[in-house]
């Protein structure tokens, strides 16, 4: 009996001009009493979207997790897993602020996981400060 083979069709890869004005956001919150929960989070970053002229097209997402260590954070470490990979259909990641990427204890791993954004032509933007600042 012959082999058979599944023909699997692949999306092409956006241009980079397509990728600028789409975005995925990041929202991250440790516990359910803090200030800025997921939602406030959402809230700021679409304003900032919309400001800004992009698009979200995905959200990667931590609930109940803390900022200090990539291990159990399922959406940050998917997050940069599909920027590593060239697979991705967005040019910028939108976070709240800095402490929402994380509180890692050793400031150069922070520092890591942007670069691998930005080595991938990935903007990281904060959003959560007057006028949001690029990284």
């Amino acid at each position: 009996m012959p082999e058979q083979r599944a023909l699997v069709a692949r999306r092409e890869s956006l241009p980079q001009s397509q990728k600028a004005q789409r975005a995925a956001q990041y929202v991250r919150m440790s516990t359910d009493y803090q200030k800025y929960s997921i939602e406030n989070q959402a809230v700021v970053i679409a304003a900032y979207a919309q400001l800004h002229g992009l698009s979200i097209v995905r959200t990667y997402r931590d609930e109940g997790e803390s900022g200090l260590l990539i291990k159990n954070r399922i959406g940050l470490t998917q997050l940069i897993a599909d920027v590593s990979s060239d697979q991705i259909d967005f040019g910028n990641i939108l976070v709240f602020d800095v402490s929402r990427w994380g509180r890692f204890q050793d400031v150069d791993e922070s520092a890591h996981y942007e670069f691998i954004c930005k080595k991938a032509g990935v903007k990281v933007n904060r959003s959560g400060f007057a006028g949001g600042s690029n990284s």
